[in-house]
């Protein structure tokens, strides 16, 4: 049933295409027929994969597999960790059947590593080569994306913000300026499917159907990406249609060679991200220590996440949350743009069932699933730098804008969903 609660949501989703027209390089250029497909796609993917009963059984298969990913990753882990990563423990403090500890370095980094090897065996198998065919053939025909561009969105969705550009790197020098500020916005929008599988251990216990959902704003962000990118910068009068040939970055020699290239790979995204969490928290945690210095603000001492929370609550309202969870969903708001997703999305999971509801708990799924955060604005000028040395001028003039662009394609997608019955959503 469709209520006050839904039509909330479509607050936050004409807000967020505002304030992307109120910075638009030319406001005259509203793509009326772009919106329409974006929303098309983002509305059309929501109800094929909830409202039909093959695809929530689908969807239910996925979190099965899953559940078996993480379960047989738990069992190398163990193997190399031990007691660490939840395995049997020699604590005599820990009271007879509670849980393990949960060590984000043993039970979700590992995950990120398996599925970059099962990632690269799945595209030495054709399998994920053709799905991200399949999705490029959708968005170059719905949103009149150029063919490389379209396979450059498809393939960020599953590979991440810097290796779907890499499959069109031949294409990279004929991108017009609003084709490659769309793919920087879309790598902040969209995560990668390693990072989706971590996602999901983070939330399982405390979100239903949290494969589901995470799968679902991965792929239906995209869309969002693409248009709040065209909106801010427009294209050009011409932008002729071409093929979309695959590049040969990623042709492996055999599954072995596959498997071994993306440990490889893996181990620099676990690398990553662990560094960029050490970092990140520990200049949070420096500057909360500033701010202690400060007077009590409602007998509570002052800190970024506060803030953080005071500053995007009206955002978060607008995304459908009712208005005595919006500080704390506009916390997680400020924490996954200032921090990372993954920082965002741990403290989501610790906040005990029963403070947020759980259609709170999927919206803000929806809104903190990309990879818009200060940590990503290095990445992509690192990495889309190395791929266009000609171009890094231009990519660092317009990576802020994207780093916008990303975090409000999520908010987008947030609303989109918020907008939605709960009953086809699963939700109470």
């Amino acid at each position: 049933m469709v209520g006050l609660e839904n039509a909330q949501s479509l607050i936050g989703l004409v807000l967020v295409m505002a304030i992307c027209w109120g910075i638009s390089e030319n406001r005259r250029a509203f793509p009326w027929k772009l919106a329409i497909g974006a929303l098309a796609i983002q509305l059309g993917l929501v109800l094929l994969l909830f409202g039909f009963p093959a695809a929530r059984s689908a969807l239910q298969g996925v979190g099965a597999a899953v559940d078996g990913l993480s379960s047989s990753t738990q069992a190398g882990t163990s193997f190399v960790f031990g007691y660490l990563s939840g395995g049997d423990q020699p604590f005599s403090s820990l009271t007879a059947g509670s849980p393990a500890p949960f060590i984000f370095a043993f039970r979700v980094l590992p995950v990120i590593l398996v599925v970059c090897a099962l990632s690269a065996l799945l595209w030495h198998l054709g399998i994920l080569k053709w799905v991200t065919r399949g999705f490029g053939f959708v968005f170059q025909k719905t949103l009149g994306l150029r063919g490389p561009p379209a396979l450059a969105t498809a393939a960020t969705i599953f590979l991440g913000q810097v290796e779907g550009p890499i499959f069109i790197r031949a294409y990279l020098d004929k991108l017009s300026r609003s084709e490659l500020f769309m793919l920087m916005s879309v790598g902040m929008a969209c995560v990668s499917g390693s990072t989706m599988v971590a996602y999901v251990t983070i939330l399982k216990t405390t979100l239903p159907n949290a494969a589901a959902h995470v799968l679902t704003a991965s792929l239906i962000s995209a869309p969002a990406g693409v248009l709040l990118a065209r909106i801010i910068v427009p294209p050009g009068a011409v932008e002729e249609g071409g093929d979309a040939p695959f590049g040969d970055d990623n042709r492996y020699d055999s599954a072995i060679d596959a498997v071994s290239h993306g440990i490889g790979d893996g181990l620099q995204v676990v690398m990553n991200v662990a560094a960029t969490l050490i970092v990140f928290v520990a200049f949070v945690a420096l500057a909360d220590k500033l701010l202690s210095l400060l007077p009590l603000i409602g007998g509570q001492p002052v800190t970024i996440e506060r803030g953080l929370g005071i500053i995007f609550a009206p955002l978060a309202w607008t995304l459908g949350i009712p208005w005595k969870e919006a500080p704390v969903a506009g916390g997680l708001l400020g924490v996954k743009l200032v921090l990372t997703e993954f920082s965002a999305f741990i403290q989501l999971g610790k906040i005990p069932v029963g403070e947020l509801s759980d259609r709170t708990r999927m919206i803000m799924t929806y809104a903190l699933c990309g990879f818009a955060n200060v940590g990503s604005v290095g990445i992509t000028v690192g990495g889309m730098g190395v791929l266009m040395p000609e171009r890094r001028a231009e990519i660092i003039g317009m990576v802020w804008k994207a780093l916008l662009a990303g975090f409000l394609a999520t908010c987008m997608t947030a609303a989109v969903v918020g907008a939605m019955p709960r009953e086809l959503l699963g939700i109470s």
